[in-house]
């Protein structure tokens, strides 16, 4: 999917009309509409708020991934990133646990 149609998809969800996310990020409803429609691309300032208030990554708006990662997800990770390579190893292997659970159930 492009841009546009992942911000109109976004904002759809989130029951925000075209009219309410141009206000909340200070521009005019048709320029919103432009980058809906893909006719222009928003500066990267305004597709960073745009994603802030879609509450999804810029990654994510820009079509780069396809996993939708929560902000307070995202928050979580980077904390992690932070850690010591021991803490890290730690937590990364109670989640690869758990992750191989889920696929072993999967498959049943």
């Amino acid at each position: 999917m492009d841009f546009g149609s992942i911000v109109v998809e976004l904002r759809k969800e989130k029951g925000i009309s075209q009219t309410d996310l141009a206000k909340q990020l200070g521009i005019h409803k048709n320029v919103l509409g432009r980058y809906e429609r893909d006719e222009v691309k928003p500066s990267i300032e305004v597709a960073r708020n745009i994603a802030d208030i879609l509450d999804v990554s810029l990654d994510y708006l820009t079509g780069k991934t396809d996993v939708e990662i929560d902000k307070v997800t995202a928050k979580r990770i980077l904390e992690v990133s932070k850690f010591n390579e021991e803490d890290k190893d730690h937590i990364f292997s109670v989640i690869d646990a758990f992750i191989a659970k889920r696929k072993i159930q999967s498959i049943l």
